[in-house]
């Protein structure tokens, strides 16, 4: 058994994995984190990390960037292991992840999705037998109509693992409506759509003569990062100082 922290308990993605958590034997939330209080919960939600009571092996964050440095002085006390899910932090926050990694056990991902990391390590298998064949690479994701970053953290996480089984020799080209000449060979086109209600859509194509190869990956709801998060948790649970990612997880699977 995982005992959790829920670091961003009110939130949505907080609520997510503690529903999820409570059909899970293997995992259980026992405390939460969060400014608001107030949700309702089956376990005590505290404004602080150093209020918890509570015995806890890992701690999930889903939180704010404002909330990230007190929560990595609490792992540096306490060695406590973190999946650390909150995204947007600062050059200095992701050098103090960097820090904490070499005291304590972190796991840092781009997307937590079990799909989405199981595609990157094929799309580098793609990437080797496509690209020196010629194949040009695009990549299009999809997201909802509020989401303020673009293109996403996940299409550029894409393009890296196709890009690093290509020595990283490629050039990632985002708006073509300047330019008018023909595409060159070692580029990666990335391109964004925004609206609705979409979760997360994202295409990887490998277009060659004649024939098109496409790998696609589909987010109906946010649980498939909920999920994920949990599978994290449980993996970092008894691990040793280190920064780990969602490979990890996959490759102990």
């Amino acid at each position: 058994m995982t005992r959790i922290i829920m670091h961003g308990a009110s939130g949505f993605m907080g609520k997510v994995i503690s529903d999820l958590c409570e059909a899970d034997s293997d995992a259980k939330v026992v405390a939460g984190v969060d400014v608001n209080t107030e949700a309702d919960r089956n376990y005590p939600i505290y404004k602080s990390l150093d209020e918890v009571k509570e015995e806890a092996d890992v701690i999930i964050d889903f939180s704010h960037v404002s909330a990230i440095d007190n929560m990595l002085s609490f792992c540096e006390k306490s060695k406590m292991p973190v999946v650390l899910c909150t995204t947007g932090l600062s050059e200095e926050q992701l050098s103090k992840v960097k820090d904490l990694s070499e005291k304590s056990a972190v796991l840092k991902s781009a997307n937590m999705s079990l799909g989405i990391n199981t595609l990157m390590d094929l799309l580098k298998k793609a990437a080797a037998v496509f690209a020196p064949a010629g194949f040009d690479i695009e990549i299009v994701e999809k997201h909802h109509r509020r989401k303020l970053d673009a293109p996403s953290g996940t299409a550029l996480a894409l393009a890296d693992s196709v890009n690093e089984a290509l020595n990283n020799e490629y050039e990632y080209v985002y708006d073509r409506s300047s330019r008018r000449e023909q595409r060159p060979d070692k580029e990666i086109g990335i391109s964004a759509v925004r609206g609705g209600t979409i979760v997360g859509d994202h295409d990887v194509i490998f277009a060659g003569t004649d024939e098109v190869i496409t790998f696609s990956h589909t987010a109906y709801s946010r649980s498939v990062f909920a999920k994920g998060s949990i599978e994290a948790a449980k993996f970092l649970n008894g691990k040793g100082a280190g920064l780990y990612d969602m490979s990890d997880v996959i490759a102990a699977k």
